[in-house]
């Protein structure tokens, strides 16, 4: 390697362990090199701001092998294609979390998500990398469901130096050049560089773990205005009255300072409790029961990764057993026969704790509830043109049309 100036940016070393980065993993080669560098001693080793440039510490680049360099580069852009800025500032606004602390614990819970896939296989992962066994949580999980598991304490004391930049967590800092600075990308850019690597991933899935693959998989189905539908909905069955309250001794009431030597619980909220009923009749096709596991994996993500408070319910003439949600792919969809959702709505309903929202996915060939539940509904209609056949055998049906208490909308649209 060529000389550098004591104390300056060795690009060339930095740039060394992006092309063996690139190696290693060639389905994100795209996403290394759209990285525009920025030498930067406000950053205690790399960081990504959320347009796309990577802020590097000349001093880390000096103390670091090339080889673990490489793994670092390849932990950033993870954090970019992953959305963590996007889904960090949703998950805060949804769970009303404010402060610098709490943003270190998202890019924590961030780290744990993506780590699983980056270290190994051609890749160093320094001493120092968060790992969600060191934290004493399961692997393979989501930034939002590691969020819902853990707090900060005296087991992440020692990781109060994580920064990797608002890239990472949605928070702005300082030394970021924000949206007017030099060598960002536009977001059409950026969605751009993530379509290339998921079209790269599911080319040739074998050579990506399977948390890149199921990325990969979302990533060509963008979401839709329907999923907006669907956390307005969540949203507001969580305000309605009596929805998704409880008492805690967590957090004492305020009036307990009028009550001296009692101590009041407080109340709160809990996310809602979602059933998602998926039509499995013989007129719903393998690829629009896949989009139905991918609409799953969303609402899951929709109540902040409380993967508990999400059941499903097969269902064509009968309904299915209800199955809470662990992982999207692992929902067996059994059904193949003709189609009448009330026996949904009915299992649902009857499965404790009940329900505060359900969401339907269906094509509409069903007949509907003679009374509104009483709970939200959200009806996500997979698209059928104008010339489909209803019914092969009696070509003039058409189906009834959802009703007017149940919110509706059509998926892919």
């Amino acid at each position: 390697m060529s000389p550098h100036a004591p104390g300056a940016l060795d690009l060339d070393k930095l740039f060394a362990a992006r092309l063996h980065a690139a190696r290693v993993r060639p389905y994100l080669a795209t996403a290394l090199f759209a990285l525009h560098t920025v030498e930067s001693r406000r950053v205690p080793t790399m960081a990504v701001d959320r347009h796309w440039r990577c802020y590097v510490s000349p001093a880390f680049v000096d103390r670091t092998p090339v080889e673990e360099l490489a793994g670092v580069w390849v932990h950033e852009v993870s954090h970019l294609l992953r959305d963590h800025h996007g889904r960090g500032d949703r998950y805060a606004r949804a769970h009303g979390l404010t402060g610098p602390g709490e943003r270190l614990r998202m890019n924590i819970a961030a780290d744990c998500e993506i780590n699983d896939d980056v270290f190994g296989a051609g890749l160093v992962g320094p001493e120092d990398a968060v790992t969600p066994e060191a934290l004493g949580l399961p692997a393979g999980q989501l930034m939002e469901e590691y969020l819902s598991r853990f707090r900060l304490s005296a087991h992440t004391e020692s990781l109060a130096w994580l920064d990797c930049g608002s890239g990472a967590d949605g928070l702005d800092r300082e030394w970021d050049l924000g949206p007017d600075g030099a060598h960002g990308l536009s977001t059409q850019e950026r969605d751009a560089v993530r379509f290339r690597v998921a079209r790269g991933i599911n080319g040739r899935p074998g050579n990506a773990p399977r948390g890149w693959q199921r990325w990969a998989e979302e990533a060509f189905h963008p979401s839709q205005p329907w999923r907006d539908l669907l956390g307005a909905a969540i949203r507001s069955a969580v305000s309605g009255s009596g929805a998704g309250e409880d008492y805690s001794y967590g957090r004492p009431s305020r009036r307990s300072a009028g009550v001296p030597g009692a101590v009041l619980p407080s109340l709160r909220r809990r996310p809602p409790r979602v059933s998602v009923v998926i039509d499995t009749s013989a007129s719903v096709s393998d690829a629009e029961l896949g989009s139905a596991l991918l609409e799953v994996a969303s609402i899951s993500r929709a109540v902040g990764g409380r993967r508990d408070l999400v059941t499903v319910v097969p269902c064509d003439a009968a309904a299915r057993i209800v199955h809470p949600l662990c992982r999207g792919e692992g929902i067996p969809l059994l059904g193949g026969g003709g189609t009448n959702l009330r026996a949904g709505f009915t299992k649902a309903l009857r499965t404790g704790p009940r329900p505060d929202v359900i969401v339907v996915l269906t094509d509409g060939q069903t007949p509907w509830p003679d009374s509104r539940p009483p709970c939200r509904t959200v009806v996500g209609l997979f698209p059928r043109g104008r010339t489909s056949r209803w019914d092969e055998e009696n070509p003039d049906y058409v189906p009834d049309v959802p009703p007017e208490w149940a919110r509706v909308v059509t998926i892919g649209s």
